[in-house]
C-alpha cells in the first residue's frame, strides 16, 4: 500500500545535523497534530518557551499556563505508535508510524500524542526533547555556544595540518579535496556548491576559506541527520557515546552478546579521528558514522563468511552451486567460449561444472555446447585449467558433469587426459555396496568427482552402448548437426562408451528416471538423474511430497530447458524447496535469478555446499513445498525491516538524458517457499539527490526461515519505466539485527563503491499459531481463539493409539509457551515498545520513567531472587500499576514454562519415539491392514506428519524455555546496571537455572 504523506515538507536547506539545529526549530515552532483519546485530531502551533523550561500550544481552551508541559515533568519520548491512543484501530491508517511520537509526562505519566508533517520534524522535536529532559536540571546555556565540542576541535585541527602556508585560509580545491578524503563516495561538485553557498551567505567570496567556513561545510555536508538522531538516543550527553554508552547501544540494539568495556575502546580507538576522543574513550559523530559504516558493523552475520555448517552429513543432504554453461560470456547458440569462464565461475565457489564433449578436429576432443570448430575450447586445456583452479574457492569436492558427444577413440584421450593431469584428485574408489547414502563433503575434501554414464557389467568389450540424455541434443538439432536420430516409437536414443571414460564414474552415476517407486525399490543411492527444467518443474507442482523424499537419498541435478537460447536462467528456488541439490546456473547472464543463486550460496563460507534444512533431511519428516501457511513444528518468524536512507546511490545506468535527478524507491522480497515469498516497497523519495531519506517500516512473515532470501533492489521512479539502480541479495539465516548498512552491488553482482541502504532489522518469533497475528503492531488486540496442532489419524489402530498419548501435552506445550508470548508482548506494548524489542530495553525504559521523577525511585527489583518480582513503595501512578501487573504476569507464565517444560518434553519424545519404533515395521503392517492406492499414500503421509510435529513442538518448547532463561538473564543483568536492582550480586548462576534441554536427534 503506497503512503501518501509527505517525507519532504523540511525546507532542503535546513539540515538537522546538531542538537542546535533540533532545539532552533523547537523555539521557532510549528504546526503539529494533537491526537484525543476519541481519536480526534487538531491541529496546534507548538513552540518552545524561550527559556527552554516549557513546551506550549495554541490555541486552546485552557488557560495558557494549562496548555503547556513542563521539561522536568517529562519522563520519556517516544517514536512511533506507541501509546494505546495512537495504536488505537480509528487512526491505523491515518499516518505512518514514523510521522508519530508521544512525550509520557507528569507524576501520573499521562500522555501527550502528536503526528508531525514528516520524519524530519518528529526527530527534531524527538532529539531536542530528549537533549532537554537530560539536561533541564542544570538549564544549560544554548546548545553550540561555549567551549567548541570534541568535533568541532577535530576539524579545526584537520583544517591546520591542510593549512601549509599557516595564513588561516586554504584554497578552496584543497578544502574540497579533503572533505571528500574524509568522506568518500561524495561528488566533488556537491562540495564546490556548499562552498560557494556558504561564502555567499557569509558575503566572503574568493578561491580561499577561512577555519570557521570549513568547519560549517563540513558539518553541514557530511552529518547524517538519521545516524545523529541515533546517537542522541543512546548518548548521556547527547554530543558523544561513552564507553558505558557505546556498550547500552551494542547489547541492547545491535544484539551483541559478551561485549566489554575493552572491546568497546577498541572500537573508540579504530573509528573515532579526534584524538582526544580516542584518549577520553568517546565516539562522537564521525566516529559513530564510520563504525556503522564499517565491516565490523555488517548486515551479514561474521560467522557465516567461514564455513559454519555441518560439512559430515551425506552429499545429498547439500545444495550444491551449479553450472550450466560456464564457459559462455554471451548466450547459448553466438556466445564464444572463453576459457576464462571456467575460472570465474570456480572464483565463485561453483562446485559442479558441465563438459559437453564433441569431437575435435586435430583429432582431440573439444569443449562447447555447440561443434563450431571456430569457437570450440580443446578438452585438454579445459582440464588442466580446472586442475589449477578446482580448489582456490573451496577445498570441498568438484563435480564434473560429462556430456558425451564425440567417437569412442576421443572418449578414450578425454579419459587419459583426465586421468594424468588431475591424479590423485581424481575419486576412482567403487561405491560401498553396505552404506545407504553418500559420502560426506568433508570426507570428499580436495576431490573431484565425474558425473556420467557407466558401461553395464555385463559388458566386457573396450566399448559399448548407454541410453544418452536429452541434455545437448536440442543445441546440435538446432544447428544441423545431429546425426543420431531418434529411435522410432520414442523410448532413449543409445549412444557408445568407452570402458576408459565408463570406470571414471563412480560416486554420481547417470541413469534415465522413470518413476519415484521404481527409484525407492530399486535406484542405488550412488545413482543420479538429470531432470530438465520443465519435467522437475512438473513434479515440483504435481508430486512436490516425493519429489522431496527422491531427494532426501539421491542427487538430482536440473539443467535449463534447451528453449532458453538466450541463457536466461530459471528461478532456483522453485527447484531448491523439494530439495534438489545440483540446479545448473547460466554463471554468465546476470539479474534476478543469479542474484538469488550467488546471495544464498554466501552464506556457508561461500564453499559452494548449503545444508539443506533439517525438515527436508530426517528420513521421517512431513513436509510439503507449496504449503502456503505454517510449516508443522518449523517456528514461523516475522521480520521487522526499516528501510532508513540511501547514501551515494549511482544514476541508472545509461540515464545521461535524465540529467542529475534520480528518484529512487526501495522494493525488499522475500523469496523462499510460496508461503513465504512476498514484495514490498518504500515511497519514492522525491528530488532527494544521491543520499533519499525513506524511513519507512515493512513486515514479513517467515514460515521456513532456513529456505528464505532476503532481496533489496533499489529503483529509479521514472513515468516510462523504473529503472535498476543496484540491489543485495542475502539468506534470512545470515541477518543480524540492529542498525545496519547494505553494500549495494551492480546488476552482475559487482560492488558498488560507497554505495548503501542503512536499514534497522529485528526478528521475532510469530505469536502462536495458524495465521499470522500483528497486534501490537497494529490494531488493537482482539480475542483469538487458540489453535492447538494436533496428530492425524493414519487408519492403523496400533500407530493411531500411540499418537494419541500425545493429545494432551501438544496442548499443554502449546498453552505454555503462548501464554509467555501473550505476557511477553503485553509488557512490552505497556512500556512503550514494539514486540520487537528485547527484554534489556523494556527493563531500561522503566527504569528511565524512574531516574526522570524528582521523587527517589518508587520500584525497585529484587534480584536476590531467581525469579526477580518488581516490587512497589507506597503509592505509585496508574501506568506503572499495570507496568507491574504486566511484568508480573510475565515472570510467572515464565516460571510456570521453565518449571514445566522438562516433563511435557518428556511425553513429546516418548511419542515420538514410540512412533518411529513402527517404522521400520510399517510396510509390513500396512499389507497386514490391507491398506493400498490413495489409503496407503495416506497412512504415510499422516505418519510422517505427527512424527514432524512431535519433533517440531518438543523443539519449540525447547527454544521457549531457552528464550526465557535468557530473558531472567537480560533482567538480572539491566537491573544491576540501570540502578533499580537490589541485593543482586551477578547475574543468576547457571547452575540455579534449570539445565537447558538436550537437542533431539534426527
Amino acid at each position: 500500500k503506497k503512503k501518501t504523506v509527505s517525507f519532504s515538507s523540511m525546507p532542503n536547506d535546513r539540515k538537522i545535523n546538531s542538537t542546535a539545529a533540533c532545539i532552533s526549530l523547537m523555539l521557532e515552532g510549528c504546526e503539529l497534530k494533537k491526537v484525543r483519546s476519541n481519536s480526534r485530531m487538531y491541529s496546534r502551533f507548538f513552540v518552545l518557551d524561550a527559556d527552554m523550561r516549557s513546551v506550549r500550544w495554541e490555541p486552546s481552551k485552557k488557560d495558557s499556563e494549562k496548555a503547556k508541559i513542563e521539561i522536568k515533568s517529562v519522563k520519556e519520548v517516544r517514536v512511533g505508535k506507541k501509546t494505546p491512543v495512537l495504536r488505537s484501530n480509528g487512526l491505523s491508517d491515518q499516518f505512518p508510524d514514523e510521522c508519530a511520537f508521544s512525550i509520557i509526562y507528569g507524576d501520573n505519566y499521562e500522555s501527550l500524542d502528536l503526528v508531525a508533517s514528516s520524519a524530519d520534524v518528529v526527530s527534531a522535536w524527538v532529539m531536542g526533547l530528549r537533549y532537554l529532559v537530560s539536561y533541564g536540571k542544570h538549564s544549560p546555556e544554548a546548545p553550540g555556544t561555549g567551549h567548541p565540542s570534541l568535533r568541532t576541535s577535530w576539524i579545526s585541527s584537520v583544517f591546520d595540518l591542510a593549512d601549509l602556508e599557516k595564513s588561516g585560509r586554504i584554497p578552496v580545491s584543497r578544502a574540497v579535496q579533503l572533505i571528500k578524503a574524509l568522506n568518500p563516495g561524495m561528488k566533488t561538485s556537491t562540495i564546490e556548491l556548499k562552498f560557494k553557498e556558504l561564502q555567499k551567505a557569509s558575503e566572503r567570496p574568493g578561491t580561499e576559506v577561512a577555519c570557521d567556513l570549513f568547519v560549517e561545510a563540513y558539518c553541514e555536508l557530511c552529518t547524517r541527520p538519521e545516524i545523529f538522531f541515533l546517537l542522541v538516543q543512546f548518548s548521556s550527553n547527547k554530543e558523544y557515546l561513552g564507553v558505558k554508552d557505546l556498550l547500552m547501544f551494542l547489547e541492547v540494539e545491535q544484539g551483541m552478546e559478551g561485549v566489554t568495556e575493552e572491546k568497546c575502546l577498541e572500537i573508540v580507538s579504530k573509528y573515532e579521528p579526534s584524538k582526544e576522543g580516542r584518549e577520553k574513550g568517546y565516539l562522537a559523530i564521525d566516529g559513530f558514522t564510520r563504525y556503522l559504516l564499517s565491516a565490523d558493523c555488517s548486515i551479514f552475520d561474521p560467522q557465516h563468511r567461514k564455513v559454519c555448517q555441518d560439512m559430515a552429513q551425506p552429499l545429498s543432504h547439500y545444495y550444491i552451486s551449479s553450472a550450466h554453461s560456464a564457459c559462455l560470456l554471451e548466450d547459448n547458440f553466438w556466445g564464444r567460449s572463453d576459457i576464462s569462464g571456467y575460472i570465474s565461475a570456480l572464483g565463485l565457489g561453483c562446485r559442479s561444472i558441465e563438459l559437453v564433449l564433441w569431437d575435435g578436429p586435430d583429432g582431440e576432443p573439444v569443449v562447447y555446447t555447440s561443434p563450431s570448430a571456430a569457437s570450440c575450447v580443446p578438452f585438454r586445456a579445459v582440464v588442466g585449467l580446472i586442475d589449477q583452479h578446482a580448489f582456490t574457492a573451496s577445498a570441498y569436492p568438484l563435480i564434473l558433469c560429462l556430456v558425451v558427444r564425440c567417437s569412442a577413440p576421443q572418449q578414450r584421450l578425454a579419459a587419459q587426459c583426465l586421468r594424468k593431469t588431475l591424479g590423485e584428485k581424481l575419486y576412482l574408489e567403487p561405491p560401498n555396496p553396505v552404506a545407504s547414502y553418500l559420502p560426506s563433503p568433508e570426507e570428499l575434501k580436495g576431490r573431484i568427482l565425474i558425473k556420467g554414464k557407466k558401461l553395464p557389467p555385463t559388458c566386457e568389450d573396450s566399448e559399448g552402448e548407454v541410453s544418452d540424455e536429452e541434455e545437448g541434443w536440442e543445441l546440435a538439432r538446432r544447428l544441423g548437426q545431429e546425426d543420431r536420430e531418434a529411435p522410432e516409437g520414442g523410448g532413449l536414443r543409445r549412444v557408445r562408451l568407452s570402458r576408459e571414460l565408463s570406470e571414471l564414474v563412480s560416486l554420481c552415476q547417470a541413469v534415465p528416471f522413470q518413476d519415484f517407486e521404481s527409484s525407492r525399490r530399486g535406484q542405488r543411492y550412488w545413482e543420479m538423474c538429470s531432470f530438465s527444467e520443465v519435467e522437475a518443474g512438473r513434479f515440483a507442482n504435481e508430486c512436490p511430497a516425493e519429489l522431496v523424499s527422491y531427494n532426501k537419498r539421491f542427487l538430482s541435478r536440473v539443467y535449463p530447458s534447451p528453449m532458453r537460447i538466450d541463457a536466461s536462467n530459471m528461478n532456483p528456488q522453485d527447484f531448491w524447496k523439494c530439495g534438489c541439490q545440483m540446479v545448473a546456473m547460466n554463471y554468465q547472464t546476470p539479474g534476478l535469478m543469479m542474484d538469488l543463486n550467488a546471495g544464498w550460496f554466501r552464506q556457508n563460507g561461500a564453499c559452494g555446499y548449503v545444508l539443506r534444512p533439517a525438515i527436508m533431511r530426517e528420513e521421517v519428516s512431513y513436509f510439503s513445498a507449496n504449503a502456503k501457511d505454517s510449516l508443522p513444528g518449523v517456528p514461523a518468524q516475522l521480520l521487522h525491516l526499516k528501510v532508513i536512507s540511501g547514501q551515494n546511490l549511482p544514476k541508472p545506468k545509461g540515464s545521461g538524458a535524465k540529467g542529475e535527478v534520480v528518484e529512487p524507491y526501495v522494493c525488499a522480497e522475500i523469496h523462499g517457499i510460496p508461503a513465504d515469498c512476498a514484495e514490498h516497497r518504500t515511497k519514492t523519495a522525491l528530488q532527494s539527490g544521491d543520499n533519499p531519506i525513506f524511513d519507512e517500516s515493512l513486515e514479513f512473515q517467515i514460515n521456513l526461515p532456513e529456505l528464505a532470501v532476503l532481496r533489496f533492489v533499489v529503483l529509479d521512479d521514472d513515468y516510462i519505466g523504473d529503472e535498476f539502480i543496484a540491489q543485495y541479495t542475502i539468506p534470512f539465516e545470515c541477518l543480524q539485527p540492529g542498525y545496519r548498512h547494505v553494500p549495494l552491488q551492480s546488476l552482475a553482482g559487482e560492488p558498488l563503491p560507497h554505495a548503501t541502504l542503512f536499514v534497522h532489522v529485528a526478528i521475532t518469533d510469530r505469536r502462536g499459531g495458524g495465521k499470522g497475528h500483528r497486534r501490537g503492531l497494529a490494531g488493537r488486540r482482539g480475542r483469538r481463539v487458540r489453535e492447538y496442532t494436533s496428530t492425524k489419524a493414519t487408519g492403523i489402530k496400533a500407530i493411531d493409539e500411540v499418537f494419541r498419548t500425545a493429545t494432551q501435552p501438544l496442548r499443554e506445550a502449546t498453552d505454555l509457551r503462548e501464554n509467555v508470548q501473550n505476557a511477553l508482548v503485553s509488557f512490552k506494548e505497556l512500556c512503550g515498545l514494539t514486540p520487537a524489542a528485547n527484554m534489556k530495553q523494556c527493563i531500561l525504559t522503566v527504569s528511565t520513567w524512574l531516574l526522570h521523577s524528582d521523587s527517589a525511585p518508587s520500584v525497585t527489583l529484587n534480584l536476590a531472587e531467581q525469579y526477580p518480582p518488581m516490587e512497589a513503595q507506597g503509592p505509585i501512578p496508574d501506568l506503572l500499576r499495570k507496568v507491574l501487573t504486566a511484568y508480573e504476569t510475565m515472570i510467572q507464565t515464565s516460571r510456570t514454562l521453565i518449571e514445566s517444560a522438562d516433563a511435557v518434553y518428556g511425553k513429546l519424545i516418548q511419542a515420538q519415539q514410540a512412533g518411529m519404533d513402527f517404522h521400520k515395521e510399517l510396510h509390513r503392517i500396512e499389507t497386514k491392514e490391507g491398506l493400498r492406492g490413495r489409503k496407503l499414500q495416506k497412512a504415510l503421509e499422516s505418519f510422517a506428519w505427527n512424527i514432524t510435529v512431535l519433533k517440531g513442538q518438543a523443539d519449540l518448547l525447547k527454544h521457549a524455555k531457552a528464550e526465557a532463561l535468557d530473558n531472567l538473564w537480560q533482567i538480572h543483568n539491566a537491573g544491576q546496571s540501570c540502578g533499580i536492582g537490589r541485593n543482586g550480586s551477578a547475574s543468576p548462576e547457571p547452575s540455579r537455572l534449570p539445565a537447558p534441554l538436550e537437542p533431539i536427534p534426527e
